[in-house]
């Protein structure tokens, strides 16, 4: 038995209520520094900011390879590794494909019971059979503050693959969680959610984005990706600049947490909001959206759902095929994609 008191986890990291990320600003300055890979083969590189890399074997098979992780959420040991394994699965099924393996990234403090680190390590082994992939080992280092995450490859067919750069004008776009859940956590931390809000928090990052893809794949995805770390703000800016198009978010339709309206109303905003928020200023009209609404807009999300966007027929199909799937968590028609206009991305 691990004694509950024994240590917070989330006290143990500098950042806590979401997934840190590098802000994605920083990055593209770093990854354009980089060397272009010369290999007809590589399907899928860096260049759109995608969710994952994917390399053709033949012409019936590519895989899909991806790593994350990320310091604790929660203070529970096992349900941190079921967050980020199911964080870390996510890449996969953003990109069409189905996760086969997997490897154990950890870095843990020595003063910290190892016992915690077994149940994360339980919890994320949890997810990965879940998906149906195999853990295959791992690998660890002393670090001052805990952090776990995956690295995953899965398998996708070379003609079906999902890329983040491909909406086109008249499609309707989908997303299959609501968001909330960095504000939530905020909360959480200060003792200010409710066991309603943290129950629902915990169940939207630990479910796998297994069903939705297993729906969305029957038809024709022009663009998908994950809602993570970015927000919804950031990762739609990167839908739009890469498609070349704009598109038009409905505020009023966004699937939310419970209590996250009320929670960012009252100003648990956690920082990477702010740092969502200045790198898409310039490239979002938010309109005369209220302010609460536009700080969820670039809430960084953990383990957050899929952003796709389809044509309208199949867009019909698709929320009808998720309310039959038995999707657990709230999922909408958010909004539309136009030709370029003067902005990225509009809230409406």
């Amino acid at each position: 038995m691990i004694p509950d008191n024994e240590v917070r986890l989330t006290q143990m990291t500098k950042t806590a209520g979401c997934a840190a990320k590098i802000g994605p600003g920083t990055l593209a300055g770093v990854l354009e520094n980089l060397p272009k890979a010369d290999d007809p083969n590589l399907l899928v590189g860096i260049e759109t900011s995608d969710d994952g890399a994917v390399y053709r074997v033949n012409d019936e098979l590519a895989f899909i390879q991806t790593l994350d992780f990320f310091t604790p959420v929660v203070d529970d040991p096992y349900t941190f590794g079921q967050v980020a394994a199911a964080n870390a699965l996510s890449d996969i099924y953003a990109m069409g494909g189905e996760p086969k393996v997997a490897l154990n990234i950890v870095a843990w403090p020595n003063c910290v019971n190892p016992a915690f680190l077994g149940k994360i390590l339980e919890g994320g082994a949890s997810k990965v059979a879940e998906a149906g992939a195999v853990l295959a080992g791992g690998h660890s280092v002393q670090d001052d503050e805990p952090k776990y995450g995956l690295s995953v490859t899965g398998f996708v067919h070379p003609d079906r693959i999902f890329k983040n750069c491909g909406a086109r004008p008249g499609d309707v776009l989908i997303l299959t969680k609501p968001l909330g859940t960095g504000i939530v956590n905020t909360a959480v931390k200060a003792d200010m959610a409710s066991e309603e809000a943290k129950a629902e928090v915990i169940r939207v990052m630990t479910s796998l984005n297994k069903t939705a893809k297993r729906v969305i794949e029957q038809f024709d995805v022009h663009s998908c990706t994950d809602v993570t770390g970015f927000g919804l703000a950031g990762h739609s800016v990167e839908m739009a600049e890469g498609s070349g198009v704009t598109l038009e978010i409905h505020m009023s339709d966004l699937p939310l947490q419970k209590e996250a309206p009320d929670l960012a109303k009252m100003g648990l905003i956690p920082a990477g909001a702010y740092r969502n928020r200045s790198f898409v200023e310039n490239k979002v009209d938010f309109g005369d959206t209220e302010e609460f609404l536009c700080d969820i807009f670039c809430d960084p999300q953990t383990s957050g759902g899929l952003l796709v966007s389809v044509t309208p027929e199949d867009g019909e199909k698709i929320t009808a095929g998720l309310r039959e799937a038995g999707l657990e968590t709230a999922f909408a028609v958010i909004g539309c994609v136009k030709e370029l206009e003067d902005k990225f991305v509009k809230l409406r």
